[in-house]
């Protein structure tokens, strides 16, 4: 098999936005015009050319690693205490601000969470005014903030943090339940009520004395890797204001990048935390399906959807990974899981990881981006790691597969449990679901028939390699379209673009990891992605704890210091 294999292509397709798409969608609300309509977004999308495709494998509906977790079930786990010993003793990382940061100045009594909630809400304020606002997040809650701050303050005082995120400033996506907000996934409709309890992973962050600031914005219902939302505001990008920072986790990742908080949980189902991460310049973690409970998450796509973190700095990624991760008797799918294991994630000794590369794909991306990322995988060999030459087969066919699985789930859950709510969504959002809507039973089989061969292209590349590097995105940030801000924007080329190196992680449920590389010309951040096999996470954090000790960062213009703040008090 040769690079021949490799099918992608980019995809030059009308852009619309504005008053050009209002009319679009609701031309597609149009049943005579829809039918007419339809097969020509059926054949831009690939789907007609995949149901062509004489697939015969069984179709697998569920990218459940049951088998490789049973090969490591003897796994000795991650012990919660030294890994927290591990992470505060890391040197500071600047110009970030890092959850071992916050640790050390509670430590050292240069700074109080009070104080810290204080500062961040009046930050969080700040970016939202003005022509350009940052719209990171979707609601704060002052009283419920500050007490948190106070009871972690009496811990912190009497010497007993619940553990080093104790007072730490997490925020959550809107996509996940946190008491005492409403969860409206991005929508008008959701939400209106408080969540009954905490999501798994938020419960679990506030056992360990997290202090969560508030609910983040995102894309309405996960559907577009952007930034767009009509309801609550674009989100923008810290180091552009003029451009998004992605999505559908843009606020999370903005969050992160401003400076607001270290970490921040997203939501991944084609890529919505890898994605924002990359073009904010951060560290974004998607693990392996299944091994991070989705209990409590707005349901939107069940076979592919994934929590995880959006951090700083990759000791942030893997503190709250360990937090976070682990089965959940309120999620069955995330009991088949082995423990979990970190191993060796801070050793940049990488004599023995094989790092395979499939060229024609990695070299896919804007000349800048592939520029970084062979920089990167130099240094990676510098430090021992060994490249290897691999060919993964049927990346289109994936492509199509992933983009009509999500849609059908999500268009499914829309019509069973939102109907009446259809002419609340936005015109992008409903043009997509449109999409999903007009899928057949039969696509949907073809989708999952190619995932069953999706997990097998890679379990054979995985015999060769430890490791599979890509760029994280094929673009930089995108530039907000004129009028996208407020009416959003329909761009399939460049949603293509973003999702080029993601969408086979959801597809597979193999874990994959973004961090930052560098910088183009024009200073917005460029990004590489590590894939694994399934369960090992601590060796895609330990590639990217590598990288990062090589990788140049820069603050954002848009940045506020909130442990300087307060300690100038």
């Amino acid at each position: 098999m040769t690079t021949d294999t490799y099918n992608l292509s980019s995809l030059d397709l009308p852009k619309l936005n504005g008053r050009t798409l209002r009319l679009f969608a609701s031309s597609l609300d149009n049943g005579m015009i829809r039918s007419v309509l339809i097969g020509q977004l059926l054949k831009q999308g690939g789907i007609t050319g995949l149901r062509k495709k004489r697939f015969t494998d069984s179709p697998t509906f569920y990218p459940l690693a049951i088998d490789e977790a049973e090969a490591l079930r003897d796994t000795t786990p991650a012990d919660w205490d030294a890994l927290q010993e591990q992470v505060a003793a890391l040197p500071n990382r600047e110009p970030l601000t890092s959850s071992a940061d916050y640790a050390r100045a509670y430590r050292d009594r240069t700074a109080d969470p009070e104080d810290v909630a204080e500062a961040i809400l009046a930050a969080i304020a700040d970016s939202d005014q003005g022509q350009r606002p940052l719209r990171a997040f979707r609601a704060t809650d002052r009283a419920d903030l500050l007490t948190m701050a106070r009871a972690s303050a009496e811990r912190l005082k009497a010497g007993r943090p619940l553990s080093l995120l104790d007072g730490v400033p997490v925020a959550v996506k809107d996509e996940v339940n946190q008491v005492p907000y409403g969860t409206t996934g991005g929508t008008r409709f959701l939400g209106r009520d408080p969540a009954p309890e905490d999501a798994t992973v938020v419960a679990r962050l506030r056992a360990a004395g997290a202090m969560l600031i508030g609910k983040t914005n995102m894309h309405e219902i996960g559907i577009n890797p952007d930034g767009f939302n009509q309801h609550y505001g674009t989100i923008r990008n810290p180091y552009s204001l003029t451009s998004h920072p992605g999505g559908s986790s843009g606020g999370s990742a903005a969050a992160v990048a401003a400076g607001f908080c270290p970490v921040a949980i997203g939501a991944d189902g084609g890529g919505s935390i890898r994605i924002p991460a990359a073009l904010t310049g951060m560290v974004g973690l998607k693990a392996t399906f299944g091994r991070v409970s989705e209990f409590g998450a707005v349901p939107l796509t069940w076979s592919m959807g994934h929590l995880g973190p959006i951090g700083a700095t990759v000791s942030d990624v893997a503190l709250t990974y360990a937090c976070i991760a682990g089965p959940d008797e309120h999620d069955p799918l995330s009991r088949y899981q082995p423990p979990v294991d970190l191993g060796q994630w801070t050793n940049i000794d990488l004599h023995g990881v094989r790092l395979g590369i499939f060229r024609p794909w990695f070299e896919h991306a804007d000349p800048a981006i592939v520029e970084d990322c062979w920089l990167i995988v130099q240094q990676l060999t510098e430090m021992g790691a060994t490249i290897h030459d691999i060919v993964i087969p049927e990346l289109d066919e994936i492509r199509v597969a992933q983009a009509g699985t999500i849609l059908a789930e999500m268009a499914n859950n829309i019509a069973l449990l939102h109907a009446e709510h259809w002419s609340e969504l936005s015109p992008s959002t409903r043009v997509n679901l449109t999409l999903g809507k007009a899928l057949t039973a039969s696509d949907y089989l073809q989708g999952q028939r190619v995932r069953t061969r999706a997990i097998e292209h890679f379990r054979r590349a995985f015999q060769q390699v430890d490791v599979i590097l890509t760029p994280a995105t094929a673009v930089t940030a995108p530039v907000i379209p004129d009028g996208g801000e407020h009416d959003g924007w329909s761009d399939l080329g460049t949603v293509t673009e973003l999702m080029r190196f993601a969408m086979p992680g959801n597809l597979t449920g193999l874990p994959a990891i973004a961090f930052p590389v560098g910088y183009d010309s024009h200073g917005l951040p460029t990004s590489m992605q590590a894939m694994g096999r399934p369960w090992e996470e601590g060796l895609l954090l330990r590639v990217a704890f590598a990288a990062e000790q090589v990788a140049p960062r820069r603050r954002p213009p848009v940045f506020y210091d909130i442990l300087e703040q307060v300690k100038k008090k």
